[in-house]
This record gives C-alpha cells, sequence and structure tokens, in this order.
C-alpha cells in the first residue's frame, strides 16, 4: 500500500477529542497570574503576532467589537497592552505588549514547559519518542489551519433535537 495517507486513515473524531482534553488541561495548568483564557489568548496573540489593529485582533479572537474594546481597556489599565500609532495610517491604532504583557507570556511559558517535563518524564520512552515523532506534523498542521481561511464566526449550535440524537448515539 504506498506512503500515501489521507485525513481518513486517522480517527480524526478520536484525535479531535484528545487534542480537546489535552487543551482542557494544558489550559489548566496552575500559573502565577490568574488570568482569564480570553485574556491570555489576546495576550498571546499579541505575542505571536506583534502589533494589531483592534479590528484584527476582534476577528482573530472571535469576540464582539464592544467585549474586545472593553478587554484592551481593562488590559491597557493593567499596564498588559499599549496603542501606538498604525505608521501606515494615521487614523488608525496599534495595539501592542507592553514589556510586562510580554514578561506574564514569556513566564507562563516556562512555567508550562516545567509542568509539561514533569508530566512526559511519566511517560514510556516510546510514547515519548512517538510524541516527538508526530511534533513536526502537528506543526505543520497548526500552519496550515493558520493559512486556511477558517469560519471566523462559531458555527451555529445544533438545535436541541439533533443534540439529543447525537446523546442518544453515544449511548
Amino acid at each position: 500500500m504506498g506512503d500515501h495517507f489521507s485525513a481518513a486513515d486517522l480517527n480524526v473524531s478520536d484525535l479531535t477529542t484528545i487534542i480537546e482534553e489535552f487543551t482542557t488541561i494544558f489550559i489548566r495548568l496552575p500559573s502565577v497570574e490568574r488570568l482569564s483564557f480570553t485574556t491570555l489568548s489576546v495576550l498571546h496573540t499579541l505575542s505571536r503576532k506583534g502589533s494589531m489593529r483592534l479590528t484584527e485582533l476582534t476577528a482573530t479572537e472571535q469576540m464582539t467589537q464592544p467585549a474586545i474594546t472593553q478587554m484592551v481597556r481593562r488590559l491597557e489599565h493593567d499596564g498588559l497592552v499599549e496603542r501606538r500609532a498604525d505608521p501606515r495610517d494615521a487614523r488608525a491604532v496599534l495595539l501592542q505588549l507592553t514589556t510586562r504583557g510580554a514578561q506574564i507570556i514569556e513566564v507562563r511559558h516556562a512555567a508550562r514547559v516545567k509542568q509539561l517535563t514533569s508530566l512526559l518524564d511519566q511517560l514510556p520512552q516510546e510514547e515519548r519518542g512517538a510524541i516527538a515523532a508526530a511534533l513536526p506534523a502537528l506543526a505543520h498542521t497548526i500552519e496550515l489551519g493558520r493559512k486556511a481561511e477558517l469560519p471566523l464566526h462559531p458555527l451555529p449550535s445544533a438545535s436541541g433535537e439533533q443534540h439529543a440524537e447525537r446523546a442518544k448515539e453515544k449511548e
């Protein structure tokens, strides 16, 4: 059969569940800074992408304009982000991390590395090797996701009837 695989060769449902569970555990790892997931997401986005207009941040974070505006005001008040003029358009402003905001991201990352190392050290060598071998494919998948034109707004929720049917299927 060759080395050509497709998404059908994976149990994508299981992969999705594992990613969701891993994400849940990962975002709940203890942190010195007690910040909400949404706040951390905004800080991480600015850390990764650099300065952004408020409209770009609104789309990236899938938040309403009023909600992101309120959050940015709070982050400015806390000294985590700042506004500066957009050199390409004098009418626009860019948001960027302050030194303190960047430090929070760096400290949180270092703490997570330490905590994740502790968890990974409990795995057998072959499982750690399997994770290491999967890293390039996972990184490539992330890059594809960033480039894809995915919907910027949540998909419509299933009706109560559809939800009940799915619950029955799982029983």
